[in-house]
């Protein structure tokens, strides 16, 4: 069963009072962290904070109770918000739920397919490539409010948007750069402290006094979240995060159903599917890591579909796991998918509690605290010794991605990425195959100098094969027999079976001997008529292939 999964996994393990407790604790250390990063990452891709805040509490929520890891936290993560934010630039907060909603069907059916082991296929450099192109885009994008910058035009793509801002300089707000700068430098400060209370919440609160004094008793102006952000749900009109549950809502309530909008959406819905599906997969590894548990995957895919398939309906934008999240709820103790219940259930509370307070929150102290999220997912360090120490084809393959990802758009990288690790694997592995005419003495055989040996070695598939075969050509005219040793050939397929009938042509005056054929190569070449041939025999050892040789006589062509 593909839900519930790792709920049903920690009650066989035995839920008590103390494992509650600890869950408690660790899903209320997760939510507070949560809150600032939920309207933090709302605003980078373009909505009103409340939906991160929506997000956190119903994708959060469901995720946890029915998907296949014990320890993720699921909500808004800073990987997405260079998918999103052209999505909410094109077609507004409609599409971004259409989106939301589709990517949540594709994530349920490569759960239910099975295809929770796809993470494994998706190469390092390229994962490396965008997750640190991510990181640049997302720090810059926060250039905006960090110095309360008055941008004239807002476009989609990165390289107009540097012009945006550069234009865009000489409206600096220092009281805005100023409260960004101390919330950086607390952040940094205080995760080197290692305490327990996280630096997300130091640096947000301590950025959020600052501005208040520099508003009220400075005569500064620092731009809070309440002025910048209105809603109106019904007939309540107000500033800043509605101070209400979570609504149902039609996603296209707003401006209709269209199936065109569907098709147009797809491709970023399928990436943002994938991405999500990288994501959460990699996260649940990292905290099988951490806890030494193991999570079911598929069950995993199913709990991320369902929760991106229903958050769209209560205002809610992409959901995934967050490694980071995750990472402070297991070092906060916890032991089941209730701490992250709890999390969700907690920044409900707090949202209609503290909701007149979050408004007083800087703007660019949440651009601070997201360029520090930026940092360390980009893991700059990492991404430079990669570089210095890689491959050149995965430096290559990982830089592509990386100006791909800031250059344009995160569906371009990945399509591009994936593709060209394809080929230069094809590549790699198409190197590893050769065929080399062993004539005479063969170190391992000893056929006598009349017996013409091929040594075939490695796959023989569409990349390698008409190369390699290639080499099998017309004999010497005292030649009595020629022998091809399949014995290091992996696997054939239509291709290499095609270009090996065109190699058998040319030694068609021969008896040919095929010599240790593995049973799945043997049975593809017998479907496809190769042992039908008349001059073609399979021999299973040396000893018949000497057998069979004593017997043939010195054959010369006519």
């Amino acid at each position: 069963m593909l839900i519930f999964n790792a709920l049903k996994q920690a009650w066989r393990e035995g839920i008590t009072l103390s494992t509650l407790r600890a869950d408690v604790i660790a899903g209320i250390t997760v939510g507070v962290v949560a809150i600032p990063l939920g309207m933090a990452l709302a605003i980078a891709v373009g909505v009103p904070p409340q939906h991160g805040l929506y997000t956190v509490i119903v994708a959060g929520l469901l995720a946890a109770l029915l998907g296949g890891s014990r320890f993720n936290i699921t909500g808004p993560t800073a990987a997405f918000v260079v998918i999103l934010l052209p999505i909410t630039q094109q077609y507004g907060l409609t599409g971004l739920m259409l989106a939301t909603l589709m990517s949540g069907v594709i994530l349920l059916l490569m759960g239910v397919l099975r295809l929770g082991q796809l993470v494994a296929y998706v190469p390092y450099p390229v994962t490396t490539g965008f997750t640190a192109g991510i990181g640049l885009t997302i720090a810059f994008l926060q250039l905006k409010d960090l110095l309360g910058l008055t941008v004239a035009t807002n476009p989609i793509h990165f390289p107009e948007k540097v012009v945006a801002y550069a234009t865009a300089m000489p409206s600096i707000n220092l009281s805005d750069t100023l409260v960004g700068i101390i919330t950086i430098a607390v952040f940094i400060g205080w995760a080197k402290l290692k305490t327990k209370v996280p630096a997300h919440v130091v640096a947000l609160v301590v950025g959020t006094l600052v501005a208040l004094v520099l508003n009220h008793l400075g005569g500064a102006h620092v731009s809070l979240l309440g002025e910048k952000f209105h809603y109106q749900i019904g007939d309540l009109i107000g500033q800043g995060i509605p101070q209400v549950l979570p609504q149902f809502m039609l996603p296209w309530q707003h401006d209709g159903f269209s199936w065109s909008l569907v098709i147009e959406l797809l491709p970023a819905a399928f990436t943002i599917a994938m991405l999500g599906c990288i994501e959460s997969l990699l996260c649940a590894v990292v905290a099988d890591g951490m806890t030494g548990t193991k999570h079911n995957p598929n069950a995993e895919l199913v709990g991320q579909g369902l929760a991106n398939m229903v958050v769209p309906f209560f205002g809610g934008i992409p959901a995934t796991a967050a490694i980071a999240r995750t990472a402070t709820n297991i070092r906060a103790g916890a032991f089941s998918p209730i701490s992250a219940i709890v999390h969700a259930l907690f920044v409900l509370a707090a949202m209609i509690a503290l909701a007149p307070m979050l408004s007083y929150v800087p703007m660019s102290a949440l651009a601070g605290l997201l360029i520090m999220v930026a940092w360390n997912m980009s893991e700059a360090p990492h991404f430079v010794h990669t570089i210095k120490v890689a491959p050149r084809r995965d430096v290559a393959v990982l830089l592509t991605c990386f100006t791909l990802t800031v250059v344009f758009d995160m569906v371009v990288a990945v399509v591009v990425g994936l593709l060209l690790a394809g080929l230069l694997f094809i590549q790699r592995i198409a190197s590893l195959t050769s065929v080399n005419r062993v004539e005479g003495n063969h170190p391992h055989l000893n056929l006598g100098d009349d017996v013409v040996v091929y040594d075939i070695n490695g796959p023989l598939f569409f990349a390698a094969s008409e190369k390699a075969l290639s080499v099998i050509d017309r004999i010497a005219l005292d030649a009595r027999a020629v022998v091809m040793d399949f014995t290091d050939v992996t696997t054939v397929d239509i291709t290499a079976i095609h270009a090996f009938e065109n190699a058998l042509d040319r030694v068609r005056d021969y008896p040919v001997y095929l010599l240790g054929v593995a049973p799945h190569v043997a049975a593809k070449l017998t479907t496809a008529g190769v042992l039908a041939i008349d001059n073609v025999a399979l021999v299973e050892s040396v000893a018949s292939l000497r057998e069979r040789l004593a017997s043939t006589s010195h054959n010369v062509p006519s």
